[in-house]
C-alpha cells in the first residue's frame, strides 16, 4: 500500500482536502449549535458527498452534489419516523437497498445516489435518532454538503489528471439477465438474510452486518469479486477492532485527541481506498470506534460485535453471490480483458495515422485511458491469483494474462511517445503501416467485433525513428499473440 504509485499525487491530495472538507463540516455544524448527533451525521455526510461523487467532469460533479439531498432528506424521514416500528423499517430498508443498488445502472450518479442513501438510512440506525431530531439533522445535513462543496469546488478544485474509473463491461442481457439487476437482486437477499441473522445477535447494532453485505457488493462486478472483497473485509475489520482496543477505547471519548484520531482515519479512508480494500476497512472500523466512544458506548464488548455483525455480513454476501443469479467471474473478466485489447487496438491504429502523416491524430488520450482499463483487469482477475484460490491452472493464465497486458501498455506507450515527436509525421513508411496490421490481425484473434483503424500506406520513405517504432510494433504484435493461448475458448 505505501508503495503503490501516486502518479501527480492526486492520492495524497485528495485525502488531504477530504479531511479539510469534512472537518470544515463539522465546525460549522458545531458554530451553529446543533447537537453532538447532528455534527456526526453532518460529518458523515460530508465524507460520503468527497468520497461516492466520480463523475467524470467538475460540472457532473456539481450536478450530483446538489442533487444528494434528495436522496438523503427522504429517506432521512422514513429512517426516524420508522425507527419505533421494525417491520416497516426493514422492509423499507430493503427497498431502499434494492433501489440503491438498481440506480448503479445510471452510472457515477445512479451509484452515489444509491449510496448516500443506504447510509442515509444506516447511519439514522447508528445514531438512534428520531422524528425530533429531524429539523436539526436536516440543518446538519444541508451545512455540511454546502461545506464540502466549498472545500471540493471552490477552496481546493483538484484537476483530474487521470482519467475517471472505466466504465463497467457491456455484458449481454436484458431483465434478470443484466448483471446491474443481479446484483442488485443479490445484494437485497444478501441484506435481508444480514438483517435476520444481525437482529439475531443483537437486536440494537444489527446495522453493521447489514452495512457490511452491502458494501461488499460496491465496485464488484462479479461471483469471485465479491468474495475476495468480503474476505478483505473482514480481514481489515479484524485489524481494525484490535486497533480500537489499543487507540480508540483508552481515549474514553476525549474530544481533542478523538478528534485528531479521526482526522487520520479520514486520512487513511482516502488515501488506501483506490489500492487497498483492507487498509480502508481498518481505518473505516477504527473510525467508527472512535464514534462510539464521543457516543460514551464504547466498549471491548462493542467492539467484538461489530467483528461479529461483520462477519455474518460477509457471510451473507458470498451466499447471495454464489447461489443467487450469479454473475461468474469468467463472463466479467472477459468482457474486462476484451476492452484492454480494444484500446491497446485503438492506441496502436491512433500511433499508426500519426507515423502516417495525419497531424490530428493523438494515441495519448487512448494510452491513458488503458491505464484504469489495466487496473479494473487486475481487480476483475483478483480472484484467481488469490493466494487461497485452489484453482492453481487458473491463476496461472490470469497471471500470465496480466504479464502479457502489462508489456502491451508498455510498448504502446513507447510507441506513443514516437508518434508525438515533431519528426513523428516527416515521412511516410510502409514497413510501419505493414507492423501495424500485423498488430490489428493479432488483435481481431482475440476480439473478432474490432474495427479496422491502420491506415493505407502512402508514398514509400525512409522514417527517422523507423527502427525503434519496428521494435515496439513487434514486441507488441509477439504480446499479443501470445495472449492467444491463455485465452483461447476452452
Amino acid at each position: 500500500m505505501f508503495l503503490a504509485p501516486d502518479p501527480g499525487r492526486i492520492r495524497l491530495r485528495q485525502a488531504t482536502r477530504a479531511v479539510i472538507g469534512i472537518a470544515s463540516a463539522v465546525a460549522v455544524c458545531e458554530l451553529s449549535g446543533l447537537s453532538l448527533t447532528a455534527s456526526i451525521t453532518g460529518g458523515l455526510a460530508a465524507l460520503l458527498a468527497l468520497f461516492t461523487v466520480t463523475d467524470a467532469s467538475v460540472s457532473a460533479q456539481r450536478v450530483t452534489t446538489a442533487l444528494l439531498p434528495l436522496a438523503g432528506f427522504p429517506v432521512l424521514a422514513l429512517a426516524t419516523t420508522l425507527h419505533g416500528l421494525p417491520p416497516a423499517r426493514d422492509a423499507v430498508f430493503l427497498a431502499i437497498v434494492l433501489a440503491g443498488v438498481y440506480a448503479r445502472r445510471w452510472g457515477p450518479r445512479g451509484h452515489a445516489l444509491g449510496i448516500f442513501a443506504f447510509m442515509t438510512f444506516f447511519v439514522t440506525q447508528f445514531l438512534g435518532t428520531l422524528p425530533a431530531q429531524l429539523p436539526e439533522l436536516y440543518a446538519a445535513l444541508g451545512l455540511s454538503l454546502l461545506a464540502a462543496a466549498a472545500v471540493r469546488f471552490v477552496l481546493w478544485p483538484i484537476e483530474r489528471r487521470t482519467p475517471p474509473a472505466a466504465a463497467p463491461p457491456a455484458l449481454p442481457g436484458t431483465g434478470l439477465a443484466r448483471p446491474t439487476t443481479r446484483q442488485a437482486v443479490q445484494a437485497t437477499v444478501a441484506c435481508a438474510l444480514a438483517l435476520a441473522v444481525g437482529q439475531a445477535l443483537s437486536e440494537e447494532r444489527w446495522y453493521w452486518a447489514v452495512g457490511a453485505a452491502w458494501w461488499i457488493f460496491v465496485n464488484t462486478a462479479s461471483r469471485g469479486e465479491t468474495l475476495v472483497r468480503g474476505f478483505r473485509r473482514v480481514l481489515g475489520t479484524v485489524i481494525g477492532v484490535g486497533v480500537g482496543l489499543v487507540a480508540a477505547l483508552p481515549l474514553h471519548g476525549a474530544v481533542l485527541p478523538t478528534a485528531a484520531l479521526a482526522a487520520v482515519c479520514v486520512f487513511g479512508i482516502f488515501y488506501t481506498a483506490a489500492v487497498s480494500y483492507s487498509w480502508m476497512m481498518l481505518a473505516v472500523t477504527v473510525l467508527a470506534s472512535l464514534l462510539y466512544g464521543l457516543l460514551g458506548v464504547l466498549d471491548a464488548e462493542l467492539l467484538a460485535l461489530r467483528l461479529a455483525e461483520t462477519g455474518v455480513g460477509a457471510l451473507c454476501a458470498a451466499l447471495a453471490v454464489a447461489l443467487v443469479l450469479p454473475v461468474t467471474t469468467h463472463a466479467t473478466n472477459s468482457a474486462w480483458i476484451q476492452q484492454a485489447v480494444t484500446c491497446v487496438h485503438g492506441c496502436t491504429a491512433a500511433a499508426a495515422r500519426r507515423l502516417a502523416g495525419d497531424e490530428s491524430a493523438d494515441p495519448a488520450p487512448l494510452v491513458a485511458r488503458l491505464e484504469p482499463l489495466l487496473a479494473r483487469v487486475r481487480l476483475s482477475l483478483a480472484p484467481l491469483v488469490h493466494p487461497l484460490s485452489p484453482l492453481r491452472a487458473r491463476r496461472e493464465r490470469a497471471l500470465r494474462v496480466m504479464e502479457l497486458l502489462d508489456e502491451c501498455a508498455r510498448e504502446v506507450r513507447g510507441l506513443s511517445a514516437i508518434a508525438a515527436e515533431p519528426e513523428a509525421t516527416a515521412a511516410h513508411d510502409e514497413r510501419l503501416v505493414a507492423a501495424c496490421r500485423r498488430v490489428e490481425e493479432a488483435v481481431h484473434a482475440l476480439v473478432p467485433s474490432v474495427a479496422p483503424g491502420v491506415p493505407v500506406a502512402a508514398v514509400g520513405g525512409a522514417h527517422p525513428r523507423a527502427e525503434a517504432a519496428l521494435a515496439h510494433l513487434h514486441a507488441l504484435e509477439r504480446a499479443l499473440s501470445a495472449l492467444y493461448v491463455p485465452l483461447r475458448p476452452a
